[in-house]
This record gives C-alpha cells, structure tokens and sequence, in this order.
C-alpha cells in the first residue's frame, strides 16, 4: 500500500505500463515514491497554468496529471477524474 503523509486525493486503483516500470527501473527510481508526490500535489515538470489546473481538478473533481523528467525522457503520472484509478504511462503510451 502506497503511504502519502498528506494525500490531497484517492489514487484509486494504481496501475503501470511495462515500459514506464522499466524507464523508472533503469533510473532506479521507485515507482511508489512518484506517486506518493503526486497525490502530494507536487506536480513534477508542468506549466503553471498546469499546475492551477490541478489545483482547480481537486477541488471540483478532474483529472490530475503530473511530469517527471529522468534524463531525457518524461513519465506521466494520470488521476482519472472519478478517482477510480492512476496510471503511471511514458507520453508516447498515451
């Protein structure tokens, strides 16, 4: 079970593509710890206007999306907006 301190929202079920696991395996990055910050709201690499939008999807219930770059390649981090489930996805799986 995922442990966030101050959790602003359900992640609902958490699931993750192969290759998004792989990425986060070769950079020895822990798939938990990422989602841990985004249902701690910190966002990773969007715009502002971004980062305002998820805001905004907490309080009235849209989706929440989150960056985090390794390297050169980004992973995604997506909350549906019902809360029934995150997935952890590279752009290019979208």
């Amino acid at each position: 079970m995922l442990l966030c301190r101050n959790p602003l929202f359900s992640l609902g079920q958490t699931v993750a593509t192969p290759n998004a696991l792989d990425l986060l395996a070769q950079h020895n990055i822990s798939c938990f710890s990422l989602l841990a910050r985004h249902q701690s709201g910190d966002w990773g690499n969007v715009p502002a206007e971004d980062a305002l939008s998820n805001q905004e999807a907490i309080e009235r219930g849209y989706r929440i999306m989150s960056v985090y770059p390794l390297e050169t390649r980004n992973v995604w981090i997506i909350t549906e907006a019902d809360r029934s489930v995150t997935t952890v996805l590279l752009p290019e799986e979208y």
